[in-house]
């Protein structure tokens, strides 16, 4: 895929403070960017002409009222009549149902998404040293280094239906997670705050209780990692998930209605009535993993395993999800690989990574070595420790005329972009197996925690043969298909803005 051109991406401050926050779309939505009186724009030093870079317009003209929830172009969503396409939401924006619940910090923001990263990698250390993957119990917020299930990280949801007659809910998809679920009533012990109505199973004329006895039940343990347990002979299911967040309840089957044409009878599910974490706001996951109890396998016979999605890049626009058809016919594929420890995973191989269009000098033993996860929870991209430090350098050295702003978490590399508008950003760009090239769109380059402090959104791993973790900041406006029948992963630019 020939890398695309430079985009124009536009921050408005005063969107910001009609609308949240107009920026990127994970970045944390308590922090309210004010117009500075002082905004100048600055001569910054010329660039070598050789290079690539990104123009981010820190102010522009007011948009109308409609920018604060648009819709995918019509274009992106011609699936409804191949396939179903759902819209896509940031769970804290305002087209999102989470809007009104208190909304994360940044701090929470980064210890969520490093316990999630820190347990991918660890199942993926274990099997290399041929151990068994556990769950453990921890009641803390530092990651469990044996936990199964990965941590509860995601900021996007779709909606679906659920019973007979379906109830609407709001789901957090994850391709890193199986086991789809959803709050249900009776509430045995605890249900964090929804704004939909919680589902109840009694109302529903097509819920059924799966027996202990059922083959299906016997597989809950390739999803969880626990036994699975019996309640007077009904299934029960138990998920813990690496940052303390937790579903706990009754496996069942119901139908699940995505639209008119695309309605699932008996379909797997968790009806959790003992939930608490970080999935305030949604009613629950969709799991869009490999493992045979994932939507993806129960839909296998309609969408062959196909689906694929846009993640918005700010919090005022939406995109899709669509199953079992593509948007575009310009999508560029590179092979699904094999990684111990990572059936369950989207693992591809990066080749080369590009800053400011120019090929950075890693050996490829660096990412041969590692391997590479595609994620839609994770929300900043973890390198190998020699690729990281390659891209820092390089994009350091092209933002010498900005001054550095304090470093903070995983983040090393920050700038400070108060009396600067608009600024030059040098493009990013992957290769992957098969010739694939994806450049970042502007939008996901920087993490802004405020004009005074946007960092570089990656970060190193802890050891060389840590894999790769690609977040969905550096997904963001790409058209991201997952082909698990063709055993391949595609890209396409301009899937939605």
């Amino acid at each position: 895929m020939a890398a695309t051109t430079s985009t124009t991406f536009s921050f408005s401050l005063t969107l910001i403070a009609l609308c949240f926050l107009l920026r990127n779309a994970n970045g944390d939505p308590n922090i309210t960017f004010e117009p500075n009186s002082t905004m100048r724009t600055p001569i910054q030093p010329s660039p070598p002409p050789r290079f690539r870079f990104h123009t981010l317009q820190l102010s522009s003209l007011i948009p109308s009222d409609a920018s604060c929830c648009s819709s995918p172009s019509l274009s992106a969503m011609e699936g409804l009549n191949k396939g179903a396409s759902l819209r896509v939401v940031h769970k804290y924006g305002p087209c999102g149902q989470a809007q009104q619940q208190p909304r994360p910090t940044a701090a929470e923001i980064l210890l969520h998404d490093e316990s999630r990263v820190q347990t991918i990698q660890s199942r993926f250390r274990k099997a290399a040293a041929g151990g068994d993957v556990k769950v453990t119990e921890s009641s803390t917020t530092i990651p469990a280094k044996d936990a199964r299930t990965i941590g509860a990280a995601g900021n996007f949801m779709v909606t679906v239906g659920i019973g007979t007659p379906p109830q609407t809910l709001s789901l957090v998809f994850d391709t890193g997670s199986d086991l789809t679920w959803t709050q249900c009533q009776p509430c045995a012990r605890f249900c964090y705050e929804q704004r939909e109505k919680i589902f109840d199973p009694s109302s529903s004329t097509s819920y059924r209780n799966v027996s202990c006895s059922a083959r299906s039940c016997s597989a809950l343990a390739s999803v969880s990692g626990m036994k699975s347990k019996c309640s007077s002979s009904t299934c029960k299911y138990e998920i813990q998930y690496s940052d303390s967040s937790f579903s706990n309840g009754f496996f069942g089957t119901e139908k699940l209605t995505l639209s008119s044409t695309d309605v699932f009878k008996n379909f797997f599910f968790g009806c959790g009535q003992n939930n608490q974490g970080t999935f305030a706001g949604s009613a629950g996951l969709l799991g869009l993993g490999r493992d045979k109890l994932s939507f993806v396998s129960q839909t296998a016979q309609k969408y062959k395993k196909l689906f694929s999605y846009c993640l918005p890049s700010t919090f005022t626009t939406t995109g899709f999800l669509n199953f079992g058809h593509v948007s575009t016919t310009s999508v560029k594929y590179t092979p699904l690989t094999t990684v111990p420890g990572g059936t369950n995973f989207y693992t591809v191989d990066i080749t080369s990574i590009t800053v400011g269009g120019e090929k950075l000098p890693i050996p490829a033993t660096v990412f041969s070595t590692a391997g590479a996860v595609i994620d839609s929870g994770a929300v900043f991209t973890r390198l190998p420790p020699v690729a990281y430090s390659a891209l820092r350098s390089a994009f350091r050295k092209l933002m010498s005329g900005f001054p550095a702003a304090r470093p903070t978490s995983i983040f090393d590399t920050c700038f400070d972009f108060t009396t600067f508008n608009p600024v030059l950003v040098p493009t990013i760009a992957f290769s992957f197996a098969g010739g694939v090239e994806v450049e970042i769109h502007g939008a996901g380059v920087l993490y802004f925690f405020s004009l005074a402090q946007a960092c570089l959104g990656f970060a190193a791993n802890g050891g060389a043969s840590d894999v790769a973790v690609l977040g969905n900041l550096q997904q963001v406006t790409w058209e991201v298909v997952y082909d698990g029948a063709g055993g391949r992963v595609g890209f396409a630019a301009g899937g939605c803005s």
